[in-house]
């Protein structure tokens, strides 16, 4: 879901499909043209024959609909919630039932190990939807002092995306889900005749939704056929996580371990209002206390090439940063990526360039992320304007 250039479908190994987990929706969208990848110990398909650029209007006009590979990971008992306030950067105990947050989990020395959202679903019970990564392994580490209980409930996601999404899932909800479901809000609903647990957010800066199922309880296929169903008048489409990659990209949302990872502490990716100093103890609290909280992650925008992830960023003929993820931008008619530099300066307008791994070099400049709408009106459904 993170690394997805145009090289990546040439770059390609074989792999034992007996280690990674199958998706329950395969039956629906396999083809012989599928190029699947692996995050969270999941296949998914990072390609599947379509136009990565007709999918990416259609999410950005209509609706798509994806299989996502992301994990959610429940954590349940009478010491839950002390146990996530040592786990997450950010304040646990505050949270009410059917609201997510965005949570990041840091290393001792502060760095990013994990991101994601978590749900409180009841009382002492939560899930904590994983980028990838052996987060599960992570909290079995860090609870022996704890009441707690570990478990992986095997919940596959399907996230329907796009400015029609409201109107899908009214449909596929009998009415249950409409405009008043908030940003980041979250319950159970019945979806087909099948009671499921559904949220309001997506991995696309887009307004959307994502449908959380349950391995045993779950038929998956009724459950991809209603939806299918639901979203057919309105143009709703499956997809590849292609274009979902394209779109994270122009909306900022940073992929863990591709754009951030244990190297880099959340201040210095931007995401220093997700860490909660004055909560109480948590784990990397006290190196985050004498941080530089000064960014050095940015956005990079290109008029002759699009930036390719390993390009070198000079200025003034020194070697600045690297390139972690680059895409091509149809809204913006240019090529964008994230600029990973190696000191914190104040970047933005900065002109630099380039060079890519095919040596050539390119004139870029350094913006501010996202690259467009950093107020979130389009995701809050406040701009509900088709371009």
């Amino acid at each position: 879901m993170n690394l997805q250039e145009e090289k990546d479908l040439e770059n390609t190994v074989g792999v034992s499909a007996r280690r990674f987990e199958e998706s329950p929706f395969i039956e629906r969208q396999d083809t012989s043209r599928m190029v699947r990848g692996v995050y969270a110990g999941r296949f998914f398909a990072v390609y599947n024959g379509e136009d990565p650029i007709q999918k990416y209007w259609t999410l950005r006009r209509k609706a798509l609909m994806f299989d996502v590979p992301e994990k959610p990971i429940e954590i349940s008992g009478p010491d839950a919630v002390p146990f996530l306030e040592k786990i997450f950067s950010r304040k646990i105990e505050t949270m009410v039932e059917g609201r997510g947050y965005y949570a990041i989990a840091c290393t001792d020395q502060g760095g990013i190990f994990m991101d994601g959202v978590i749900f409180k679903l009841d009382e002492n019970r939560y899930r904590y939807v994983q980028a990838d990564g052996p987060f599960e392994t992570w909290l079995l580490a860090h609870s022996s002092s704890f009441k707690v209980k570990i478990s992986d409930p095997y919940s596959r996601v399907l996230q329907i995306q796009g400015p029609s999404s409201i109107d899908i899932m009214k449909v596929a909800s009998n009415g249950e889900i409409n405009d008043d479901m908030k940003y980041f809000r979250s319950g159970f609903f019945d979806i087909g005749g099948q009671r499921l647990y559904v949220s309001r957010t997506g991995f696309t800066n887009e307004l959307g939704f994502e449908i959380y199922c349950d391995k045993d309880s779950t038929d998956h296929i009724r459950l991809w056929d209603h939806l299918m169903a639901s979203g057919e008048p309105f143009g709703m489409e499956v997809s590849s996580t292609r274009a979902m990659t394209i779109r994270r990209i122009e909306g900022g949302i940073l992929g863990n371990i591709t754009d951030i990872d244990t190297s880099m502490t959340p201040f210095g990716a931007g995401l220093g209002q997700f860490v909660d100093l004055g909560k109480g103890n948590f784990i990397g609290r006290e190196a985050l206390l004498t941080k530089d909280k000064k960014p050095l992650l940015f956005g990079l925008t290109c008029e002759t090439e699009t930036p390719a992830s390993g390009s070198i960023i000079i200025s003034n003929g020194d070697n600045v940063g690297h390139i972690t993820a680059g895409v091509p931008s149809p809204t913006l008619g240019l090529g964008i990526g994230y600029a990973r530099f190696l000191e914190p300066k104040n970047w933005p307008g900065s002109p630099v360039s380039i060079c890519l791994p095919d040596k050539t070099v390119h004139p870029a400049k350094v913006v501010d992320l996202p690259f467009f709408d950093p107020e979130k009106k389009i995701v809050r459904g406040v701009d509900k304007s088709v371009p």
